[in-house]
């Protein structure tokens, strides 16, 4: 198969499960199938002794071998340690990630030409900490990484492309209002687009990067642990590998409800075992509150993009966890029509990310874009200062949530004392004016300041966010020539020594 050189690769970098894709010669994108065959790969990872097992296996062992494997480490990410260590180590959940990586692209380098340039997709929702840390884990996975673009907006992408409202010159047939509900194995967001003239333009996003299809898992494996308790006299959600288990049936058995309208749950531990029955109105009636978060966000993002229901053209289904029933019904009680499910859940987003990886490579040589992607920011981006008149501590936001990206932001603060030597400016991320309800990014520290400075001299503070989420701040004090420029190092980040350290022991696994 002649494919161009070098390809464009998108990565949907999942909660549970993880796609490859890359275009064809006719720019259509295709997922590539992994070393087993499969086109997802298990987002697990096998720690055994030196051995490092990434997939189907690793997700195998762990209902024998659950201490050894990790599993959900997207959703530690922007923490400085995965959730439990294995084999005595604490990894970064960057490094873990890493592992997934380099599993998809080795596998996929066998199907393809060499490649070390991607595309990774990230939650909408995820804050600047963690788009960080998955940049490092392509780094560390040895990947150039292009770009770093919202799930949803990739999904966008390719539904414009797959169901023909972009057309061959990549111009929108007509305007197209778009809500995105993307409901994954971890993450859940809502996005508002339009799709005009070969742009695809984010009004709003909203989400809750702690809730997913792992969620629903939840309810299920509590209600058969519950009803094993009640029967035999003890908890399985106490031994791991039981709750290992238990986990990978409640998984199946959401699925079977997805299908059916009643599922089995087989419970296995201390040497009992019972038979646990649901039916698909009684998960609904556990999941009831999950859904509803769902519902709230979704009106929320619409509110925030200055929309009703009436003027949504598609409802878009992303994320293998709407395939449950309820997810539709609610959506249909809201927009009052079908969502579209169109195009395939688990791969849209790994699709959008390949044509967005040959738009930034189309670039590169001088090509004519097909489109163009215009995101917001999900989080509120200020500074922590001190209020004059009641001297608390408060954030002064620079760029608001759901600013259009790139966005460039500046505002000016002033020194407390005379003679003031140094500055420290905390930079955060959030919504509230209470800095401790805010998410810290990291501090620019200024030094050696003139002794002679008068109090209440000005410090200009200007943002700069780029079009994938990550921020550079500049500091100036227009009174002197102290100017600085900086990208955050932030307390939970790895140093570049440690990443490249990771790197060349990533690369001979």
């Amino acid at each position: 198969m002649s494919w161009s050189s070098p390809p464009a690769v998108g990565i949907d970098l999942g909660t549970t499960y993880s796609v490859i894709a890359r275009l064809d010669e006719r720019g259509t994108p295709v997922s590539l199938a992994n070393a087993e065959g499969d086109l997802l790969t298990p987002s697990a990872v096998l720690f055994d002794g030196s051995e490092v097992v990434v997939g189907k296996e690793a997700l195998k062992a762990l209902a024998v071998e659950a201490e050894c494997v990790a599993v959900f480490a997207k959703r530690d990410m922007g923490q400085r340690h995965y959730g439990k260590p294995l084999q005595g180590q604490w990894y970064p959940p960057e490094v873990i990630q890493a592992f997934v990586l380099k599993k998809l692209a080795d596998d996929a380098s066998r199907a393809t030409s060499p490649f070390s340039h991607a595309v990774i997709t990230v939650p909408a929702y995820f804050d600047e900490v963690r788009r960080k840390a998955t940049q490092d884990a392509g780094y560390m996975a040895g990947l150039e990484v292009l770009d770093i673009i919202n799930e949803p907006t990739a999904a966008a992408v390719a539904f414009g492309l797959q169901q023909g409202f972009l057309s061959t010159e990549g111009t929108a047939h007509r305007p197209l209002n778009l809500v995105v509900y993307d409901l994954g194995g971890g993450t859940f967001d809502v996005t508002v687009m339009r799709i005009e003239g070969g742009e695809f333009r984010t009004l709003a996003t909203d989400g809750d990067v702690e809730l997913g299809g792992k969620d629903w898992d939840q309810r299920l494996l509590d209600f058969a642990a519950a009803e094993f308790a009640r029967r035999w006299g003890s908890d399985p959600r106490h031994d791991p590998n039981a709750n290992a288990r238990l986990w990978q049936e409640c998984e199946e058995a959401k699925r079977t409800l997805s299908t059916r309208r009643r599922a089995a749950i087989q419970v296995l531990h201390a040497g009992q075992a019972l038979r646990v029955e649901v039916t698909r109105e009684q998960f609904e009636e556990q999941t009831r509150d999950l859904l509803a978060r769902t519902e709230f966000t979704a009106r929320q993002a619409l509110r925030e993009a200055g929309l009703d229901w009436g003027a949504v053209d598609r409802v878009l289904l992303v994320g293998g966890s709407t395939r449950m029933p309820m997810v539709a019904d609610m959506l249909r009680r809201l927009c009052g029509r079908q969502p579209d499910a169109g195009i395939s859940p688990d791969e849209a987003v790994a699709h959008g990310a390949a044509l967005h990886a040959g738009l930034l490579l189309a670039r590169l040589h001088g090509r004519p874009p097909r489109f163009s992607i215009r995101n917001v920011n999900s989080h509120s981006l200020g500074v922590v200062g001190t209020e004059a008149s009641t001297q608390r501590r408060r954030t002064a936001v620079l760029i608001p949530k759901n600013t259009p990206l790139p966005v460039t932001a500046r505002r000016v603060f002033k020194t407390q004392q005379p003679g003031q030597r140094s500055l420290a400016i905390p930079i955060v991320e959030g919504e509230s004016r209470d800095p401790e309800a805010c998410v810290p990014l990291g501090t620019c520290v200024i030094s050696n300041l003139p002794p002679d400075l008068p109090a209440r001299t000005e410090v200009e503070v200007m943002f700069r966010y780029r079009a994938d989420g990550r921020l550079q701040v500049q500091v100036r004090i227009p009174a002197t020539d102290i100017q600085l420029m900086q990208e955050l190092q932030r307390e939970n980040s790895l140093t570049q020594v440690q990443l490249d350290a990771w790197r060349l022991r990533i690369a001979g696994t």
